[in-house]
């Protein structure tokens, strides 16, 4: 009886101890665990046919190494070490890429493709930082975060969303690349600071899990921030900093049960020196490639093409525009209307049109793909800082030669009056995809701006090659004279 009461008594005292505990104490028993990502309102069927479509543009304008590249097996081990920690029914088939890139980079598509730039394994102090990016990647995916942007745009402006904000690209190859039909616009993968914030939320238990410091990917950010202040890498105008996540990560992580964590790795240090003797591309490099096709051969040449990967939207059978001629794009004289907000315009019959969200890309079917535009019009609008029209027209066209190596403004704006809208007309020369002899032939652009009705600054840019820009110039002017603005 006496054994029976000391027992009693002990588990009495037991009780009255851990009732004692602070709450923060029985929690820090518990392992985080990964959030509901919540309903997208698209299924995952459609996310993964967008995350391809997307895919497949970025093997035609963009270099990626082979799957038998050390790097990229690399990468892989990493990544399936990452996935591994995802519950099943919550989880994509993700796959994971490099591409030999210099810019510190790397991005998800939805459905789960990942890349990650040669240049992030370059940056990285250790293992733990990489994966630090990599989870951050995964958890946009895991969140369906790209998916809940645009619940109510279509499958194609969902595609071309996707592939215009991944591959970038000079002015005039991203403003063309913004049709349906054609390519790409700019209207994804442009992650809000609350999306940052949860992914740095759901990448930290990601890291947790797989046995890495979730502090390794506050350390990598901040590091980037710190060295590259506001014009740093891509990565960074890609995704804001949510705000002190150096400290919420901290805070996130600290009632967590501790474990010994992984922090490198020989593996990392060999793909670490493989990363820095490898043969890497600038981001204007890449650009260049893109128009001319060259990354679309040698992909399929080094057999970086995975299989059963869709064709690119708008990409022609060798991936270029190099061998289009004025014959193939030749305008019909019967001109149809565009309605859109803000604006009508009328163009022929036999060309095409595409919308995104940040503008029109008008021209015919053979004359623009997702490479860029070497016949037709873009036409778009930009922010302004509230100058005149003149100083807006200048912003614009110096935005325009900066991004385009080659290209030049014939000298100074003139006024132009459409429809009653004084406006300011200037022709710039470039270089266009359209090869002779395997050389790019020179290219004649005319660049029009108009004030626009929200105090910003309409443009249309007419494009063809300079050798057939005279022949098409009464189809622009035509064109243009059927511009109407509400």
């Amino acid at each position: 009886m006496e054994r029976r009461n000391l027992s009693v008594k002990a588990l009495a005292w037991l009780l009255a101890l851990l009732l004692a505990l602070p709450l923060e104490s029985l929690a820090a028993t518990t392992e985080p665990q990964l959030p509901d990502p919540g309903n997208p309102g698209m299924n995952k069927e459609q996310q993964e046919q967008f995350g391809l479509q997307a895919m497949a543009q970025v093997y035609q304008q963009m270099p990626v190494l082979p799957d038998s590249s050390p790097m990229t097996q690399y990468i892989q081990q990493l990544g399936k070490k990452l996935e591994a920690v995802i519950p099943p029914d919550h989880n994509w088939p993700y796959q994971f890429h490099v591409i030999p890139a210099s810019d510190i980079n790397a991005f998800a598509l939805p459905g789960g493709p990942m890349f990650v730039n040669v240049g992030a394994i370059q940056a990285a102090d250790n293992e733990a930082e990489l994966v630090g990016v990599m989870a951050h990647e995964m958890s946009h995916v895991y969140m369906q975060h790209s998916a809940k942007q645009a619940p109510k745009a279509g499958v194609a402006q969902v595609i071309a969303g996707l592939a215009g904000a991944v591959l970038g690209g000079s002015s005039i190859g991203r403003l063309a690349a913004m049709g349906i039909q054609f390519g790409a616009g700019t209207m994804l993968m442009k992650y809000s600071r609350e999306d940052e914030s949860q992914a740095d939320a759901t990448g930290a238990i990601i890291m947790y899990k797989a046995g890495y410091n979730p502090k390794a990917m506050a350390d990598f950010f901040t590091k980037l921030e710190q060295k590259y202040g506001g014009g740093g890498p891509q990565f960074l105008s890609d995704h804001p900093n949510p705000g002190n996540r150096q400290a919420a990560i901290e805070k996130e992580i600290a009632e967590w049960p501790p474990k010994t964590y992984t922090t490198s790795s020989d593996a990392f240090t060999k793909a670490k020196q493989e990363a820095s003797s490898s043969k890497t591309y600038s981001a204007q490099e890449i650009d260049a490639g893109a128009k001319n096709g060259t990354w679309a051969q040698q992909n399929k040449k080094n057999g970086a093409v995975p299989a059963n990967l869709p064709a690119a939207a708008g990409s022609s059978d060798n991936g270029t525009l190099a061998n289009v001629s004025l014959k193939q794009v030749k305008p019909s004289g019967n001109f149809k209307q565009l309605q859109q907000n803000g604006f009508s315009i009328s163009y022929p019959d036999n060309w095409q049109t595409g919308s995104g969200q940040n503008g029109v890309v008008i021209g015919p079917q053979q004359g623009v793909s997702q490479s860029g535009i070497a016949y037709g019009v873009m036409i778009s609008a930009a922010q302004t800082n509230g100058g005149s029209l003149d100083q807006d027209t200048q912003q614009l066209i110096q935005g325009l030669v900066q991004s385009n190596p080659g290209m030049k403004a014939d000298g100074n704006p003139s006024s132009i009056n459409v429809g009653g809208t004084q406006g300011r007309s200037i022709y710039l020369t470039g270089t266009s995809p359209v090869q002779q002899n395997g050389r790019p032939v020179p290219e004649r652009d005319w660049l029009v701006t108009l004030p626009d009705s929200q105090n910003g600054l309409m443009y249309l840019v007419f494009v063809a090659p300079q050798k057939d820009f005279n022949q098409l110039k009464p189809t622009y002017q035509k064109m243009l004279n059927g511009l109407q603005l509400k």
